[in-house]
């Protein structure tokens, strides 16, 4: 039975769904040595922030499928360690994109109208109505940097209390921010001096972090307002705070850190009203916590049990939104590499993958498939291939992947993998849903169904060479459940048997067949 550890106070229902299907020990947050020690013994690993998964801990980790974060980031997991061991890392994009998006509305009307400092005040016993006069949000311009579901939900929201929207973001399009409403903003240096408000929701990467400093913060319009409830880093507290204190930010509401652990040292705790910060709140509700840990949970036990994960953020190719037109031929694909990566493996090591699809396929965006045919290619030959790895692999052993598509009214796909030293092609289709055939092997045109163990026996067209090559295989005890004999289309004196058995067939029984006099080779192909 597999082993799950659950860390870091995830909600008992997520426990509960792993438990169903595995083994689940939920433990305390551990240090990283802890942590090594029993990490060997589990399958998968789920965790929320508190947890740092560490490259250290992912080797560790030697059974290891799937490590779930229950929330949106993943800072504290080493993504790069764990696709290299080909490990699914999983979030849950939107289990708390409600929650986090209320939490920046609420944060910028916090500060515009000083809410927290007025509250403290009062609870003094103090009437201080003219310290706390505030501004109005209504026609006032927010820049939303990052529209992801958080922002989009925000965008909308700024909108119904009558602000005006800004927005940029490099992977959205002009017309779909306009069709939310907004101003699309293409450059950054445009984007700063035109925002009364600005409000960030990125991932903090390479790219964002330390985006808001010194030198963009002096590009920002004179007494701008700044809202971060994304990711700590992404704002140079050293440069917010000195612009704070010349007047170039008026206020700012911040509810992430770039040192959370240490932040009695954040120079943002010395101001008072103009300041409002909260302990990274974004996610907290009951609904949320909830909501992240049920979704994290259920794609633990998806990819347990062999189903895949739906939000994988190592395997960008198989996304629902893009898997779900292809996920009938995923299999097919797999297979149709398998097949042609083994009728040439004798011949060097493969250099080339060129994929061609036709049909409706030939419409679509195909990455799912590429990633299913090169886990196929590679499989054949290295232990441990799937689909989190298998891009990573392929490009560290240089090999040159090309796509294509025919004109084909089929929805076909023909993968051709050429190796140092020769080419072998193979082509498939689905004759109805989950009915796979194989329709070309090299020149050898075919229909047959792709089977665990088969054989293929390119021979002499002349009589008893089946005969020959099922009496061997009798003798050695090897079923045969199906068999098709195909001439080659060019060379009537060729022709090759393609055989399904029952069980693999050993190599003395492949020397055996190539001795009969006629046979060229014999390919044992096995579809694991």
């Amino acid at each position: 039975m597999a082993k799950v550890l659950i860390t870091d106070k995830i909600n008992d229902l997520a426990v509960k769904i792993v438990s169903k299907a595995a083994q689940a020990d939920n433990l305390p947050t551990m240090d990283e040595d802890k942590l090594c020690e029993i990490i060997g013994e589990y399958d998968a690993l789920l965790v929320r922030s508190q947890t740092k998964v560490t490259s250290k801990v992912i080797e560790a980790g030697k059974k290891l499928k799937i490590i779930g974060r229950a929330g949106v980031g993943v800072d504290n997991i080493d993504v790069a360690s764990a696709t290299q061991k080909g490990i699914i890392v999983v979030n849950s994009p939107d289990g708390n994109t409600h929650a986090a998006a209320e939490h920046t509305i609420a944060m910028m009307m916090s500060m515009a109208r000083n809410i927290p400092s007025a509250d403290a005040s009062v609870k003094k016993g103090l009437w201080e109505r003219s310290k706390f006069t505030g501004v109005e949000v209504y026609n006032k311009v927010l820049g939303i940097i990052g529209l992801g579901k958080i922002g989009s939900h925000v965008l909308n929201a700024a909108l119904a209390l009558g602000m005006k929207v800004i927005v940029f973001d490099p992977y959205a399009s002009k017309e779909a921010v306009e069709k939310l409403g907004a101003q699309y903003c293409p450059h950054l240096d445009d984007f700063w001096g035109q925002c009364d408000f600005i409000t960030i929701h990125t991932p903090k990467t390479k790219e964002t972090t330390g985006l808001i400093n010194t030198n963009t913060l002096n590009r920002m319009k004179k007494g701008v307002r700044i809202i971060n409830c994304a990711r700590g880093g992404i704002i140079d507290e050293k440069a917010l705070a000195k612009a704070l204190e010349e007047g170039q930010v008026a206020q700012c509401a911040i509810d992430v850190y770039e040192d959370e652990k240490h932040i009695d040292e954040s120079p943002l705790l010395k101001f008072d009203k103009n300041v409002v910060l909260t302990p990274h709140l974004g996610a907290s509700t009951d609904e949320a916590q909830i909501n992240v840990a049920l979704d994290v949970a259920h794609q633990v036990v998806d990819v347990l049990e062999g189903r895949n994960a739906t939000s994988a953020i190592n395997i960008p190719a198989l996304k629902p939104q893009k898997l779900e037109a292809v996920k009938d031929y995923m299999e097919l694909a797999e297979n149709i590499a398998q097949i042609a990566t083994q009728l040439s493996e004798r011949e060097g090591a493969v250099k080339e993958i060129n994929i061609s699809v036709g049909g409706k396929l030939s419409e679509l965006d195909i990455s799912p498939l590429e990633i299913a045919i090169l886990k196929g290619v590679l499989s054949s030959n290295i232990l441990g291939v799937n689909y989190v790895n298998a891009p990573i692999i392929a490009k560290q052993r240089g090999i040159e992947i090309k796509t294509s598509k025919t004109n084909d009214i089929h929805d076909v796909i023909e993968v051709k993998i050429k190796t140092s030293y020769s080419e072998a092609l193979v082509k498939g289709i689905l004759i109805a849903k989950g009915v796979k055939r194989i329709i070309q092997l090299n020149d050898y045109i075919t229909s047959i169904e792709p089977k665990k163990h088969m054989l293929l026996v390119p021979h002499i067209n002349k009589p008893n060479m089946v005969a020959l090559t099922a009496g061997v295989l009798g003798a050695d005890n090897v079923n045969i459940s199906g068999m098709q004999v195909v001439e080659h289309p060019n060379k009537s004196e060729k022709s090759i048997m393609i055989i399904s058995v029952d069980s693999m067939v050993e190599l003395k029984t492949l020397e055996k067949i190539v001795r009969i006099d006629g046979v060229d080779e014999a390919r044992y192909i096995t579809i694991p």
